[in-house]
């Protein structure tokens, strides 16, 4: 799946979307409500691209969990977050079979489900393939890097207004 734009907040309810970068904040967009907003540095903004999953093994990534919801639920939406937390555990088992019972906790299982539901009901969940996938990071990194040349360019303006500012201080 793809989660790069998808962000949660802590202590707040829900998922968002990432807008822009502001000066001190980032916009964001409540998938809901469509809401948009300003997240501070004082808040716990975590991607869900860089979610993982403990397990017994290695880290398995948020987006590979969805994947195998995914295909249980063959495009599906999953079981409801509000269930019983054993109900949860159980189904949850069954999809990541080796999660480690130590590190993850119910109220995390619950966290995949309550997401994985959320970015179903809004037609969010696009499956990665490998082909396409590396297609399309190019287009991604060429636009990152068109980021910082324009943000090096205004740097230069910059440069250039002082340079303006300088030459009539000489001047007098």
């Amino acid at each position: 799946m793809v989660l790069k734009d998808i962000l949660a907040i802590s202590g707040e309810p829900g998922l968002f979307k990432f807008i822009a970068q502001g000066k001190n904040a980032i916009i964001v967009e409540h998938l809901d409500t469509g809401k948009r907003s300003s997240a501070y540095s004082s808040h716990k903004v975590s991607s869900l691209e860089d979610i993982s999953i403990f397990t017994e093994t290695e880290d398995l990534p948020l987006s590979k969990v969805f994947d195998k919801i995914f295909e249980k639920e063959s495009g599906g939406p999953a079981i409801d977050a509000k269930s019983d937390p054993d109900k949860l555990k159980a189904y949850f088992e069954e999809i990541v079979p080796d999660y480690s019972r130590d590190k993850v906790y119910a109220s995390d299982i619950k966290k995949v489900f309550l997401w994985y539901n959320i970015l179903h009901n809004k037609n969010m969940l696009v499956k990665e393939e490998p082909e396409k996938g590396s297609g399309e990071e190019a287009p991604e990194t060429a636009g990152t890097a068109e980021t910082p040349a324009s943000g090096s360019s205004a740097e230069a303006n910059t440069g250039k207004k002082k340079e303006k500012k300088g030459k009539p201080k000489s001047a007098e």
